[in-house]
């Protein structure tokens, strides 16, 4: 048995993502494992599609076994997201080799860029420039540029191959045990327009927005269920985020996680003149706080999220779906992981209550964006996918 893992939101699950499992396939893997996004996605929004259509998809192309990734870490910075992931698949005790697609598809040249990154945050040269005002980001890049060159830096200005430098940078911190691989990226590029079969899921996620028919870029098994008028749209919960917003203090907004030197102050002055979240979301943002890290905030005000829910690992494994082989994995998994495998959402709720709390609050908030809404509890009423 080779075990490779995949850290995915497959928000939708698209041909691209079908492609990478086969490659992965092809590369010698007999299994492969995948820790997904549940109700919300690490952009700041929530999920197109339910967790259990997505994992549903994924079984049906190429992915043997679904486990979901905890709100905290899904709906965290790329950073915390990496790091949740990996640490589950550390976690499971059976993984062989991490795949992940990315723009470079040279793991060499990603991991340079990693030892980069991490030699920045240890040596202090990334806070002496973001002492200077710049946003992460762009400190991030000025600092890999001074120690690894600016070729080394570019590879941060694209979203894949960012994701896979810290998937790298976790796997180095946590000594997960395992190897990684990186695929190039086929098709379209990021938030690009579509090449041949594959469009990317930012393009697929706008088309479907808009009304549009996306199946030719989606694999059987998930077109079929990917009906635009169905999908989750965050502007159906706009007057709800706003009462939030407006409901809360000052010191409400510091409890949130990535509220930092004062921002809270920002946040509150901001909630009580916004008559929009995309109002509310320009007054907050300046060059140091961008967009996607303010939506992420205005989420975790939604899901009464707290700092001290994201200082943690993940401490359990929820299973969302499996096939035959994902069954085999399961046994697998059983006998050799470190944290408890979790097969009932009333059994996480016993053990864990207070992610419990989170997700069913996340899954509920996701189905209110739906048209029509989806019911209240789901993470009590459905089942397990399970497919052969």
């Amino acid at each position: 048995m080779k075990t490779a893992g995949i850290i995915a939101e497959f928000n939708p699950f698209h041909n691209g993502h079908r492609y990478l499992s086969e490659q992965v396939r092809t590369a010698g893997a007999s299994h492969i494992l995948a820790v997904m996004s549940g109700s919300f996605v690490q952009r700041g929004e929530p999920a197109q599609l339910s967790k259990w259509q997505r994992a549903e998809a994924a079984l049906q192309n190429g992915i043997d076994l679904v486990l979901e990734l905890p709100v905290p870490y899904a709906l965290g910075s790329a950073e915390r997201f990496a790091s949740g992931a990996v640490a589950l698949l550390r976690a499971a005790g059976c993984l062989d080799v991490l795949a992940f697609g990315s723009e470079s598809g040279d793991i060499e040249a990603l991991k340079k860029t990693a030892e980069a990154c991490q030699k920045a945050e240890k040596g202090g040269l990334l806070q002496r420039f973001l002492k200077q005002g710049l946003s992460y980001p762009a400190a991030r890049e000025k600092a890999v540029s001074e120690l690894a060159g600016e070729t080394a830096a570019g590879l941060l200005s694209s979203p894949n191959n960012t994701l896979g430098i810290e998937y790298l940078k976790a796997m180095e911190s946590l000594q997960a045990g395992f190897c990684a691989e990186t695929i190039r990226r086929a098709g379209a590029a990021h938030d690009g327009a579509p090449a041949g079969q594959f469009a990317s899921a930012s393009w697929l996620r706008r088309q479907t927005a808009e009304g549009a028919d996306i199946s030719a870029y989606l694999p059987p098994g998930s077109s079929g269920q990917y009906s635009p008028a169905h999908a989750a749209d965050p502007a159906r919960l706009e007057a709800a985020v706003l009462w939030r917003l407006r409901s809360m203090t000052a010191e409400d907004f510091a409890r949130l996680p990535d509220v930092t030197e004062g921002l809270e102050n920002r946040l509150y002055t901001a909630a009580r003149d916004a008559v929009s979240t995309a109002a509310f979301l320009t007054a907050v943002k300046t060059r140091r706080y961008p967009l996607a890290r303010l939506r992420r905030i205005l989420w975790y005000a939604m899901l009464d999220m707290r700092t001290e829910d994201c200082t943690c690992p993940p401490a359990y494994l929820r299973v969302l779906g499996f096939n035959s082989r994902g069954r085999e994995l399961l046994k697998e998994i059983d006998r050799c992981s470190s944290l408890p495998l979790v097969t009932s959402f009333a059994a996480l709720e016993r053990q864990f209550p207070r992610f419990a709390y989170l997700e069913k609050t996340a899954t509920d908030l996701q189905g209110l964006a739906c048209s029509p809404p989806a019911p209240c509890g789901r993470d009590y009423t459905e089942k397990i996918i399970v497919t052969e």
